[in-house]
This record gives structure tokens, sequence and C-alpha cells, in this order.
């Protein structure tokens, strides 16, 4: 959930990420992404340097903050991979005078790559959510059969620090791993287009000195191309009729017209994200001091103290709604009028959540959760089973054409159908991949893989012991494999990486293959939140590897660099995560006020739910109107998604269950935030000009702004943390 979490990051790219490249001139394909610059086997520059994955490194480090913060909060995070581009060209921008040799657009790759793998891992790693259920969410009261009826769990699971980093080093590792024999399938042949890595390809390219219309040109106009240089003046002196001198000279002017411009746009991009940052920080600091800021009454008193109807005006929240683009904010925002403003005041009124509005278990802050849980599972399995049904149906078909062709020809079909494909691909269809020693070796899967998937089982053993058989264990894990090219197929197609989805799945099957009657009810809730966590950090993994690898692809980066660089950045991050978990959870309370853990919540429901614990009063009957009323909508946009450009406008007017269910499960303060964001984004969409060609730089301004935003509370929120250990006190 977290992507709700994550899937809320990767809507938000799909409104704001995909119209940039969309709109970059020749150089895009609109079924395919960008093409490539340059030929994915000239790797120019050194791809993996020490210099690069240290930078990387720090980077992840102050998202892992961020991510932590927004997760434990509300249930967000983000990759943040163009921002770590853009900040790592800037740190070696100033750097440049004291380098041995140039920053190329293939370092910035791996950049990218070790800070998304690091700050992915707060939500990887469960730091946002299962962990959190499993530590703070368990009930008290006898460890009885869950078959019983009774509500007792046996209280928190405390986990010890070096049991987290154990459990965090097994799953952090094997969905990043599986990730690479998909990467020829899905980028080389089929050619998915992987927006947010289109995008951030795009921006590095430009940062770089590429345009998005012609960078060979671009090339062919430096005067150290001598062949090119000399074809291109010969062809302007015969068309000009000025003198190969004059043409030369008037050819410098233009290319160091073209380097002053890329200079201003990344200079202009970079005071804009320190701008935000500024701000966001700012605030951070003053709503410290002021906590009171978090929760504006801007609708009265009386729905703010009764209904919990405030404003969080956090700067950092409206980068998030502006990230998540109108569409997806609006649809929350609609959750939380759904969920707040309608099905909360009936709840109380008819008494089947009679305690107080904010309490979880017994007012309609939890009594509405189970609403927005039926949501999510109605949106969750109607796309993941057209997922399904597009993906095998066209490739059942083509095997059985293709085993066909052969047994009627003698020999093998001249059409190779994708295993995982949902049409058939052609030798003209694939692109020119890597030089060989460039990519990863089919030996090094082979030997990582099973060692990884191994490595996980072991580590939940020890960390959890006897809560989880070896058998489940291994049940979780192979069955994490097989959702995490639902993923990936996803995040290629709509980026959009449904683990919140997945996950809930993985919970559901799993109460099929564990019955709650041969367990008690501890370690049947405990396996179920294991399953689904291993599943979410499965498919996190893959598709964070694969969106990197569309990056390094585009740019002629080394996929074997970018690979090292994911596995160095996931291990980092999987212990930074921990002790960052660890501190925040050391310092406040959580759940509490400030981190109310919404994810966690929806984590324990749902196990609950289940392994067969009864609703509360109503919860179901609700439940299932919404629920139904979603498969409805869920299919009309999927239908509607499918159709012609005309029926694809109609899709943003039909909420989306994950979003309107986010709205529900958080309170409104952060959903309001969010709303104003997608209005700025609304905004920015408007008064963009709509020709084709522009500057890339400027097709990314909003992102940036957002990203400051965002980075300025998460990397602030650390100061907060410390004077928050030294018990300074609030005014």
């Amino acid at each position: 959930m977290a992507y709700q979490t994550m899937s809320s990051s990767n809507r938000g790219r799909d409104s704001a990420v995909s119209s940039e490249v969309e709109d970059t001139g020749d150089e895009f394909d609109s079924q395919h992404g960008m093409v490539p610059a340059t030929k994915p086997a000239e790797v120019t520059g050194q791809s993996f340097t020490p210099r690069s994955l240290a930078v990387g490194l720090l980077i992840g480090s102050f998202i892992v903050f961020s991510n932590t913060y927004f997760g434990l909060q509300t249930g967000w995070m983000s990759l943040m991979t163009m921002p770590s581009s853009l900040i790592g060209f800037a740190i070696f921008k100033s750097l440049r005078n004291h380098l041995s040799f140039p920053f190329t657009p293939v370092e910035n790759v791996l950049i990218q790559t070790v800070a998304g793998a690091v700050g992915t891992m707060p939500l990887g790693c469960g730091f946002v959510g299962v962990i959190p259920a499993l530590e703070y969410l368990l009930r008290d009261g006898p460890d009885g059969p869950s078959g019983d009826g009774g509500t007792g769990e046996g209280g928190p699971l405390r986990v010890s620090f070096w049991k987290l980093v154990i459990w965090s080093l097994g799953v952090c590792l094997f969905g990043a791993i599986f990730a690479v024999p998909l990467r020829k399938e899905v980028i080389i042949r089929e050619k998915l287009r992987f927006p947010s890595g289109t995008a951030t390809a795009l921006m590095i390219r430009v940062l770089h000195g590429g345009t998005a219309g012609d960078e060979k040109l671009a090339d062919r106009r430096k005067i150290g191309d001598a062949d090119g240089d000399e074809r291109e003046v010969e062809r302007q002196r015969l068309l000009t009729g000025e003198s190969s001198d004059e043409v030369e000279a008037r050819t410098i002017a233009v290319s160091g017209k073209h380097d002053q411009g890329r200079r201003r746009d990344w200079k202009a991009n970079l005071r804009l994200l320190i701008g935000a940052f500024v701000v966001s920080a700012v605030y951070t600091l003053f709503s410290y001091f002021v906590p009171q800021v978090r929760d504006l009454p801007i609708l009265g008193l009386t729905l703010a103290q009764d209904w919990l109807w405030t404003l969080n005006p956090s700067p950092a929240y409206v980068g998030q709604g502006i990230i998540m683009g109108p569409a997806t904010s609006m649809h929350m925002l609609a959750g939380a009028v759904l969920g707040w403003g309608i099905l909360s005041p009936l709840a109380k009124r008819k008494g089947w959540a009679p305690g107080p509005v904010s309490d979880w278990e017994n007012g309609s802050k939890g009594w509405i959760v189970w609403v927005s849980l039926a949501i999510m599972m109605a949106d969750a399995i109607i796309n993941l089973g057209w997922l399904v049904v597009r993906t095998a149906g066209p490739w059942a078909i083509g095997s059985l054409r293709s085993l066909l062709n052969r047994a009627l020809r003698g020999r093998s079909s001249c059409i190779e159908y994708s295993a995982l494909g949902a049409h058939p691909t052609t030798a003209e269809d694939t692109e020119e991949d890597a030089p060989p020693k460039e990519l990863i070796s089919a030996r090094t899967v082979m030997v990582l893989l099973p060692l990884t998937l191994a490595l996980n089982v072991i580590c939940m053993h020890i960390a959890f012991g006897s809560l989880i058989t070896p058998e489940l264990s291994t049940i979780a894990t192979l069955l994490a494999v097989v959702l995490s090219v639902m993923g990936v197929r996803a995040l290629g197609e709509t980026d959009l990486n449904p683990v919140s989805g997945i996950s809930k799945l993985t919970q559901l099957l799993f109460s099929l293959v564990t019955p709650p009657s041969l367990h008690t009810r501890r370690s049947a809730i405990v396996t179920n939140l294991l399953a689904g966590a291993v599943s979410e950090a499965g498919a996190l993994q893959a598709g964070d590897m694969m969106q990197d690898l569309k990056t390094g692809h585009l740019l002629g980066a080394s996929p074997k660099a970018q690979f090292y660089g994911q596995i160095i950045g996931s291990l980092c991050g999987a212990v930074l995560s921990t002790m960052v978990y660890r501190l925040y959870t050391h310092v406040y309370d959580v759940p509490g006020e400030q981190f109310q853990v919404p994810t966690a919540y929806v984590w324990i429901f749902t196990a609950r739910l289940v392994t067969g614990q009864g609703l509360p009063r109503m919860a179901w009957t609700v439940s299932m109107i919404f629920g139904g009323i979603f498969v409805i909508t869920t299919i009309l946009r999927i239908i509607f998604n499918a159709g012609p450009k005309r029926t694809q406008g109609i899709v943003p007017y039909i909420p989306g269950g994950v979003a309107v269910a986010v709205g529900m499960f958080n309170v409104p303060s952060f959903t309001l935030a969010r709303a104003i964001g997608g209005l700025i984004a609304w905004w920015w969409s408007r008064r963009r000009p709509a020709v084709q060609g522009q500057e890339d730089a400027t097709s990314s301004v909003i992102i940036v702004l957002a990203s400051g935003l965002i980075l300025g509370e998460g990397v602030l929120s650390i100061v907060n943390l410390i004077l928050a250990s030294c018990g300074v006190p609030h005014l």
C-alpha cells in the first residue's frame, strides 16, 4: 500500500510524467516510449564508478528518512529518481574542476539506480506497514485457536533490532535478481514504455547536453566530430553560399548558445529544487515548535473536533498531490468525502461504531477502514485478473499456433511469441542490446536467484521462529516471484506498480493454504502478514529494477553496472531503513497523533478478515455494497482505457478504487493538502503550451518543484527527530 504508498506515487507519475515523455517530439514512440538517442551497444564512459556509487548512497540515505517519515504518517512514498539525477548532476558539476574524468550520463544512471534502491527499502522491508502492525497492533489476550471466535492474538510482537536487520537483508534481494531475466523480454523485445524510467532518461539526456529532438544532430554540431562536421559544413556552404570559415563560426555560435541554454535549464531546475526544499524545511521546523499548525480547522471547529475535518498545510503533501496529478488527488478527495463526510457520521449515529470517531477499534475511523479495504480489494482483484487474462490469453494462443506451425511445416515458426507478452514479436521488433560483456550472465542469475530465495526463507525463520514454518515461508517466497511478473508488466504499461493489490491478493491466497483451524490466531495472523510483505517486497524490487534498466537502456548504460548498483543499494538500504525505523519508533509514539500508521491498520484488518474474524456491525453489508460498486467502476476504467482515444478521456472522471480507498483510511488533513497539489498540477497542465518540441527541462519543472517540497520536509524531519529525542519543548 505504500505503493499506494508506491502506487500512488506512480499513479501521479502516470499523469504528470507520462505527459512529459509524450510531448518531446519525434524521439518518442507513443507505443513503446522514447527512442534511444544512441545505440544501446554504444556504452560511453564508465558505467560503474565508486564516486557515483557513493553519491547514490548519500542521496538514497536522505530518501530513506523522507520515505520512513511519510510512510509512517500516511503510507505514501516516492522513488525520487528524477530529483536524484538532478542532485547528482549538480554535485558533480560543482566539482568539475576537481574530477579526474568527466561525469557522464551513464554514471548518472547509476546514481539514480542506487538512490532508488536505497530509498525504497522502508516499504520493501515492511517498515511502514507490516512491521508496525506486528509490533503495535496485535491485540492482547490469550493465544487461543483462531477458529474459536475470540479476539486474543497474544499481544504485540516485539522484534529485536538485529532480527529486523536479518529480516530486511533476507527480503531485499530476490525481487531485483528475478527482474534480470525479464529485461530482454519486456524492454528489448516488447519495448514496454515504463513512463517514469523513460522520463528520467529524457531528463538525464537534457542535463548532459542532449535534446529530445535529435541528440545525434547536436553531436554533429560539435567541431570535434571531424567526419560529421566536414559533411555538415560542406552542406551548409552549398546552401548559403558562405565560406567554410563563416559556416564553421556560425556553427560554433549555435553550439555555444545550445550549451548556454542547457546550463540555464539545469541551473534553473536546481534553484527551483533548492527553493522548494527551503520553503518546506522552514515549515517543518516551524511545525515542530507549533504543532497546532498541522491541524487547521478551516471548515469550522465543530467539524474539526467532532469529525476530524482539518487541514495540514504541509508543502510536502501539496508536493505529493502535484506528483499524483489532478485525477488521483480528486479521487482521494472523493474518498475522504465518502468516508469521513458520509459513512463516518452514519456509522456513529446508527450505533455501528459507538466509540470516539478517532478510535481505530470501536470508532468510525476503524469502521470505515473495512469499507476502504473492500474497495481496494475489488480494484486489485479486477485489475490483476485483467492483467492475467490479457497476458496469458495471447501467450497461450501464440504458443499453440507456434506448435501447430512446427508440426505442419516441420520447422520453427518465423514468429517468436513472447513468454510474458501480450502480442507476438518478430526479429524486426527487437532492438540492439548492450554488448555481452555488459549484460548479466545467465549463470549469475542461476546462482544468485536460488541463493537469495533460500536466504529469504532462512532469514524469516531466524527473525520470526516458529510463528511461520519454513514450508510456508517457501510458498510465500515462490508466490512472490510469480506475482512480481504482474507488477513488472503493469508498471511497464501503466507506470503503476500494484504492490498494494498484490500484497492483499497474497494475503487472501495464503488464507486458503493455511486453514485457520490448524494454527493459533497469533500464528495465522503473523503468517498472513509476512506472506503479504514478501510479495510486496518482490514486486516492488522487480519493478524498481526494471524501471531503472529502462532508463539505462535508453542512455546506453551497462545493465551489469546497474544490477550491482541495485544490489549494493538494497543491502545498504535494508540496514539503514531498520535503523531509521527504530529511531522514529523510539522517539515518537507509534501509533500516535503524528504517526498514525494507517497502512499498518489496513494490513492487520486484512489479516483478521481472511483468517476468520468477524467484522463490526453492518461493516460487512456496507463493504459488500461498495465493493460491488467499485468492481463496476474498475471494469469501466479498463474498458474505456482500452478503447479509442476519445473514450480514454473519460477514465479520469471514473473514480479509481485504490485512490478512493487511500482517501478513506487517511484522515482528511492529509487528503485536503494533496487535493491542493492536484489543483496546482491541473493549473500547470492548462498553462503549458501545447507545442511539441519544447525544451525538455521545462516539462519537468513541476516535478522538480514537487520533489523539492517533499525532500524538504523529509530531510528536516531528521532535525525534528533530534529535537524530540532531546526533549526540546513545543511552544
